[in-house]
């Protein structure tokens, strides 16, 4: 425990007066009443912890509302150093450095960035730098930046709510992940739900979101694959590797001659990939073991593996898609994009790549592979195979279709 948590608990213990601030109470009860009552069914207010811990004892009145501290992970780790050290070690914290390391992130709608209506919504729980928050306040976004309140939710900071799996549903749901359409309708996510809604007893066996992806409570929610489904050392089945090789070209990671670019530098901070086969193993390993506490170790290395394969499956349709579009770089078929590094489509550009056939590519990338694999691990049939495979089968006969027919225009326009 830190200095300052040692103090506030000390404070709590022999001068309760100290532990809350009732000029606060008194006048947030008129101006934000439902925070002030979350505070009050919290641990927090339980404990002694007043609104000065968090926010400060400068804010005092209606005309300095600027000067009330807004909260950060290291204020939350006086007290919770331990999962704070976990946060800061995972890919949740990077999850605001790997939104604005998107190319084209800038190009979008503040609101959707900086103001959370969009991107920034979920990718508000990663850490940010002191200028970024001076921004985000100068721009009236005052929250956002606790990132611990994204799960836990402000102002009574449940321990049982942010360890519901719905607690995960607003951000890892819909277009590219949708983790919670595919656990909630899988067997896993069923049987949770019926013991939730009482159907089922207390005791049933029925993981959740945090059984799986946070055991024993840690906060670093990492994965083997990550969230890109690409890894190294690359893989030894010689087609896959080449496969992932042109989907690492595509991202930027790799340049043309399979060189590392700057951009991997981006994939490192933001922990969305596995680097090394120690990596990726101990975070398999970490999964097996939870498996196994209703499942045999064979079963549970055999489902792992079908994940395994289906990347590799997905990866094939995709790479081919991704060579389709390089080759029409090449022959001058199709105009690269100026901002494009590299003579490869860039999956990064998302909807923002310039013709149709890039778009069915980012399409065929971030949403149908990911459905596929991710489809697969989360033990969702119709999700692996319907909203994954099968569109990604169709989305390379388009691609071929749009291609050929590229190259017909482009030669009648040379006759």
């Amino acid at each position: 425990m830190t200095y300052r948590a040692i103090v506030i608990c000390l404070a709590s213990l022999f001068f309760p007066s100290a532990a809350w601030s009732q000029g606060c109470v008194d006048c947030h009860k008129k101006v934000t009443p439902n925070i002030v009552s979350d505070w009050q069914l919290s641990k927090h207010s339980r404990s002694g912890i007043d609104c000065s811990v968090c926010h400060g004892d400068q804010h005092q009145s209606a005309e300095d509302v600027a000067k009330a501290q807004i909260p950060t992970p290291d204020t939350c780790a006086a007290c919770h150093a331990t999962q704070v050290q976990q946060f800061k070690a995972g890919k949740h914290a990077a999850a605001w450095a790997a939104m604005k390391a998107m190319p084209t992130a800038h190009w979008q709608p503040m609101a959707l960035m900086e103001g959370m209506k969009g991107c920034g919504g979920c990718h508000k729980i990663g850490l940010k730098t002191e200028a970024e928050i001076r921004d985000l306040r100068k721009n009236g976004a005052g929250f956002g930046v606790a990132s611990c309140d994204a799960c836990h939710t402000r102002h009574i900071f449940s321990l049982v709510e942010a360890r519901q799996p719905q607690a995960c549903q607003t951000c890892h749901m819909g277009f590219d992940h949708p983790q919670w359409e595919m656990y909630s309708s899988s067997k896993h996510g069923v049987r949770f739900l019926l013991k939730q809604s009482k159907v089922l007893p207390e005791t049933v066996a029925a993981p959740t979101c945090q059984t799986c992806h946070m055991q024993e409570g840690n906060h670093a929610v990492r994965t083997a694959w990550g969230f890109l489904a690409v890894r190294l050392p690359l893989p030894e089945d010689k087609q896959w590797a080449a496969d992932q090789t042109t989907i690492l070209q595509g991202l930027g990671v790799l340049d043309p001659d399979g060189k590392p670019t700057a951009r991997l530098d981006v994939v490192k901070t933001a922990d969305v990939a596995r680097l090394t086969q120690q990596d990726w193993q101990k975070e398999r390993d970490k999964m097996l073991k939870t498996c196994h506490q209703c499942h045999s170790a064979n079963f549970a290395k055999a489902e792992l593996e079908k994940g395994d394969q289906m990347i590799r499956e997905a990866d094939r349709l995709l790479a081919e898609a991704i060579r389709i579009l390089a080759d029409l770089y090449k022959d001058g078929i199709l105009q690269k994009p100026k901002n494009y590094a590299y003579a490869f489509p860039d999956l990064l550009t998302f909807h923002d790549a310039p013709t149709v056939i890039e778009q069915k590519l980012f399409v065929m990338h971030l949403e149908h592979r990911m459905r596929a694999f991710q489809g697969t691990f989360h033990a969702n049939p119709d999700y692996a195979l319907w909203y994954g495979w099968s569109e990604m089968q169709r989305d390379l006969t388009e691609i071929k279709t749009l291609a050929e027919e590229l190259r017909r225009r482009h030669k009648e326009k040379k006759e």
